[in-house]
């Protein structure tokens, strides 16, 4: 894959992955499970999970979700249940034991996988990547918790809200629903002058595999490129396919703006052009800052045009007065 000099405006070096998989393109809905979905889950067999009769164990892997696939199946395969599950980066050992470090097998990610299905619907399965995603510091037990949950309960355990795992998972899916969509709502691109669309963002969670099936079919017909500064990786589409772009230094950077010698000549016009007419349009009598921030918070507006410092000062159009006034 072939990028020129202002794709890479951060660094000079990108590197890039295989296509997102499959699992990372899957859509987030609310929590809302149809009556189709309990009913089906209610009536399919359940195999019963392998008792964990050893000593627990601190399990370490690569930090990825297919790796942590791997550790769920070496769990059950070492009938060790975990005292911890640390990514390889922030593994912490103890004085007398170190953490048995599982390495990912792409082949047995997917069996887990798809066995999940056997003890929930999609819905939950989904949303243990979900989990994932959010970043918490016990996400990796959490989804450990509710798998082996599911795998021990006769019956569906997707609405058992008394279990403390159960409503975390719901309330940490419903976080994700709204940062998901409200980073699909408010990204702004910037156009560079080799006609490369360029957004920065930095969400509270890593939402960029969810937002990517979003933005690869509204601006199909044209090349861009999200880029996390949080997370340090990013999403870029060239016209055939989606692909996870990471930078190849750990250097850190200042800034992740792009320089304006890099931005097409016309996009100060359409940031100009764009102010005007939000300021005409907006009704300064139905003002309602209250109502305004909660549909919009205040640590989104740095993402959007109509919330920057005005280069011009707002004049109302000078042909719109009433009749009789000109």
């Amino acid at each position: 894959m072939v990028c020129s000099a202002t794709d890479l405006f951060l660094l000079a070096s990108v590197q890039y992955s295989e296509p997102i998989l499959s699992l990372m393109s899957r859509s987030l809905t609310p929590y809302n499970r149809s009556k189709a979905n309990v009913a089906a889950a209610a009536a399919a067999p359940r195999p019963a999970a392998p008792a964990l009769t050893n000593a627990p164990l601190d399990y370490a892997y690569d930090g990825s979700f297919e790796g942590l696939l791997t550790v769920l199946f070496a769990i059950y395969d070492r009938k060790a249940a975990p005292n911890s599950i640390q990514s390889l980066g922030e593994v912490q050992g103890g004085l007398f034991a170190q953490p048995v470090q599982i390495d990912t097998n792409e082949a047995t990610a997917t069996r887990v996988w798809e066995g999940l299905l056997r003890h929930m619907d999609k819905e939950a399965r989904t949303r243990l990547y979900h989990v994932f995603l959010s970043e918490q510091p016990d996400r990796e037990l959490l989804v450990f918790r509710y798998a082996d949950l599911a795998m021990r309960s006769a019956r569906d355990i997707a609405e058992n809200y008394a279990d403390d795992n159960v409503r975390r998972v719901a309330h940490i899916a419903q976080q994700m629903y709204r940062e998901k969509h409200r980073m699909e709502a408010f990204v702004r691109f910037e156009k560079t002058s080799d006609n490369l669309f360029h957004a920065t963002i930095d969400p509270d969670f890593d939402v960029l595999p969810l937002i990517a099936p979003h933005f690869t079919k509204r601006y199909a017909d044209q090349r861009w490129l999200i880029f996390d500064k949080r997370r340090r990786y990013g999403l870029y589409y060239d016209l055939q396919r989606t692909d996870v772009v990471q930078f190849e230094t750990t250097a850190p950077q200042r800034s992740t703006d792009i320089s304006a010698t890099v931005l097409d000549e016309r996009e100060p016009l359409f940031k100009l052009l764009w102010q005007s007419y939000f300021d005409h349009v907006n009704i300064p009598e139905r003002k309602n800052m209250k109502l305004h921030r909660r549909h919009i918070p205040l640590r989104y507006w740095r993402y959007l045009s109509e919330k920057q410092p005005r280069e011009q000062r707002f004049q109302p159009i000078k042909n719109k007065r009433p009749p009789g006034q000109a």
